[in-house]
C-alpha cells in the first residue's frame, strides 16, 4: 500500500566506533547517510534522469524473456506440463520478496539494492555476503542469458541466410564447442549502450521491451492453433519435487524488479516511482510467463523440450509448417534477450558502484565519467568478465548458480524489511508491505524451500563462491570500509 509520507531527511548521523571484531562486523550504515551519499562517486555523480516509465521498462527488460526464451527447455524436462505451476510458484516467491523490495526501495532509494538494505539493518558482514550474492546473481545471469541469445541468433541466421555459426564458435566447452562467440558479442553490445549513459540505455531498452512483448503475444496467437489438450493429461509426471526443481531453475528469470531497485540513484523521484515500477513489472511479467508456458506445453509434448534452448521458435515452425514464423520469433527473441543482458548488466555495475563507495571493493568501481555520468571503468570490467564467462560455461550451470544467489539475496531482503520496521518504526515510507511480518516470513520460507530444491553441485559452487567472498572481505573490505573511519 502506498503511503504519501515525506522522504527521510538527508542529515548525516555519525557512526559510533565499533567495539572489537564482532562490533566491526555488525556495524550498520545509517539510512540517512546512505541516502545523503546517493549518486556520489569518485570524480563525479550519477545523473537523475529516469522516470517511472523507464524504471518499469528496466524491470521488465531485465525479467521478461529470460525464462521463456532461454530456460524453458531446461525447466520443462524437470516438471513436465506442470512447468506452468513452476512459473506460478516462482512468481509467488518473487511477489512476496517484491513487496519487501518495494518498501525498502521507497525508504532507502540507493543503487546498492538488497546490499544497501542489509547494510542499514543487519550490519556490514551480512551486507557483504548479500552483495557477494548479488555479484553472483547479476554477473552469472548476464552470462546465462547471453548463452541463450546465441541459440536464437543461429535460428535467425538459418531462416534468413541459410547459414549458422559453427558449434565450435557458438557453444562453450562441454557443450560441443570451443568458445561461444555470440554470447561474448551480445555482452559487448550491451556494454556499448551502457557507456553512452543511463538515459540513452533506457531508451534503447524501452524499444526492445515493446518488441519482446509483441513477439510473445504473436507466439501465443499462433501457438494456440496447435494446442492439444492431451499434452496435459499426465500433468505432474515427476511429482511436486520436479515442480519445485523447475521453479528453482526458473527463479532467476524474476530478478528484474531487483534490477529496477539498483536505479535508485538515477531515478527522478525514486521514493515514489520505484515501488510502483517494481510491482507493476512483476504482475506483467508473471502473467506473460504463465500464458506463454501454457501455450507452449499445449503445442508440444513436454518430452520434446529436452535440450532445446530455442523452443518457442521450433514450436512456431511445427504449428505453421512454415519456417517464416519461427524466423520472425527468433528475430524478436534476439532483441528481447539483448534487453535482458543490457538491463541486468546495468544492475551489476550499480551494485558494485555502491559497494565501492563504501570501501568494500576497489575505488575503480565507483569512478564516474564526468561527461556521461556513468561508471565507465566499472562497466568495461564487468562486461569483459561476464562476456568471457558466457563464452566458456554451459547454460544449465549458469542458470542454477544465478538462482541460488538470487534466492539468498531475496531471503535477506525479507528479513531486512522486518528489522527496519522494528528499529526505525517512525521512518517515512512511501510503500508498506501489507500484513507484515506475515508476508515477509512467507517470502523467506519460499526462498529457503526453493534453495533446498537445487542440485548438490549448485550448493557446492555456492559454498565455494561464499568462501572466496569471505576471504576477499577479511583481506580487503574489513580494513578499508568507510565505516571503519567515520565520515571519511
Amino acid at each position: 500500500m502506498l503511503d504519501q509520507g515525506a522522504p527521510p531527511q538527508q542529515q548525516s548521523h555519525p557512526v559510533p566506533p565499533p567495539g572489537g571484531v564482532a562490533g566491526r562486523l555488525m556495524r550498520r550504515k545509517p539510512v540517512e547517510r546512505l541516502v545523503a551519499e546517493g549518486g556520489q562517486g569518485e570524480g563525479g555523480s550519477l545523473r537523475r534522469s529516469l522516470g517511472m516509465w523507464q524504471l518499469t521498462m528496466i524491470s521488465i527488460g531485465a525479467t521478461l524473456g529470460t525464462g521463456i526464451f532461454v530456460v524453458l527447455g531446461e525447466a520443462v524436462p524437470k516438471a513436465g506440463p506442470a512447468v506452468t505451476l513452476s512459473f506460478v510458484i516462482a512468481g509467488l516467491t518473487a511477489l512476496f520478496s517484491a513487496l519487501s523490495y518495494a518498501e525498502l526501495a521507497g525508504s532507502i532509494p540507493v543503487s546498492g539494492s538488497s546490499y544497501s538494505y542489509a547494510y542499514a539493518t543487519m550490519g556490514e558482514l551480512v551486507a557483504w555476503i548479500c552483495g557477494w550474492c548479488l555479484v553472483l546473481e547479476y554477473g552469472v545471469s548476464v552470462s546465462a542469458v547471453a548463452v541463450g541469445w546465441g541459440e536464437y541468433l543461429n535460428e535467425l541466421l538459418d531462416g534468413t541466410l541459410g547459414v549458422t555459426i559453427p558449434d565450435a564458435l557458438s557453444a562453450p566447452p562441454g557443450d560441443g564447442g570451443i568458445f561461444n562467440l555470440p554470447a561474448l558479442i551480445v555482452v559487448l553490445l550491451a556494454m556499448a549502450f551502457l557507456l553512452g549513459g543511463a538515459r540513452e540505455s533506457a531508451r534503447a531498452n524501452t524499444i526492445m521491451v515493446v518488441v519482446k512483448i509483441a513477439a510473445l503475444l504473436l507466439f501465443c496467437l499462433i501457438g494456440i492453433q496447435g494446442f492439444r489438450s492431451g499434452n496435459y493429461e499426465n500433468f505432474m509426471p515427476l511429482g511436486m519435487a520436479g515442480v519445485s526443481a523447475a521453479g528453482a531453475t526458473l527463479f532467476f528469470s524474476y530478478i528484474g524488479f531487483d534490477a529496477a531497485s539498483t536505479a535508485g540513484e538515477e531515478a527522478k523521484n525514486a521514493q515514489r516511482d520505484l515501488p510502483r515500477a517494481i510491482m507493476l513489472s512483476l504482475v506483467i511479467v508473471t502473467a506473460l510467463y504463465v500464458l506463454v508456458a501454457a501455450v507452449a506445453i499445449g503445442a508440444r509434448p513436454w518430452k520434446g523440450f529436452d535440450g532445446s534452448e530455442a523452443a518457442l521458435a521450433g514450436i512456431m515452425k511445427d504449428v505453421t509448417g512454415d519456417a517464416f514464423w519461427g524466423t520472425l520469433l527468433a528475430a524478436g527473441a534476439v532483441i528481447a534477450i539483448a534487453s535482458v543482458v543490457l538491463t541486468v548488466l546495468y544492475g551489476q555495475t550499480r551494485i558494485l558502484f555502491a559497494m565501492s563507495r563504501d570501501g568494500l571493493v576497489p575505488k575503480v568501481f565507483s569512478r564516474v565519467h564526468p561527461k556521461t555520468g556513468t561508471p565507465r571503468v566499472n562497466t568495461v570490467i564487468v562486461s569483459l568478465f561476464c562476456g568471457v564467462l558466457a563464452a566458456a560455461i554451459p547454460l544449465g550451470e549458469l542458470a542454477n548458480a544465478t538462482s541460488i544467489g538470487t534466492l539468498f539475496a531475496f531471503a535477506l531482503v525479507n528479513v531486512a524489511v522486518v528489522v527496519l520496521r522494528r528499529t526505525r518504526p517512525d521512518m517515512p515510507r512511501t510503500f508498506r508491505v501489507p500484513l507484515s511480518p506475515v508476508l515477509p516470513a512467507l517470502g523467506l520460507a519460499f526462498c529457503v524451500w526453493m534453495m533446498g530444491s537445487l542440485d548438490t553441485i549448485t550448493w557446492v559452487v555456492f559454498g565455494v563462491w561464499m568462501a572466496v567472498g569471505l576471504v576477499f572481505y577479511f583481506s580487503y573490505g574489513y580494513r578499508r570500509s568507510r565505516l571503519a573511519t567515520p565520515e571519511k
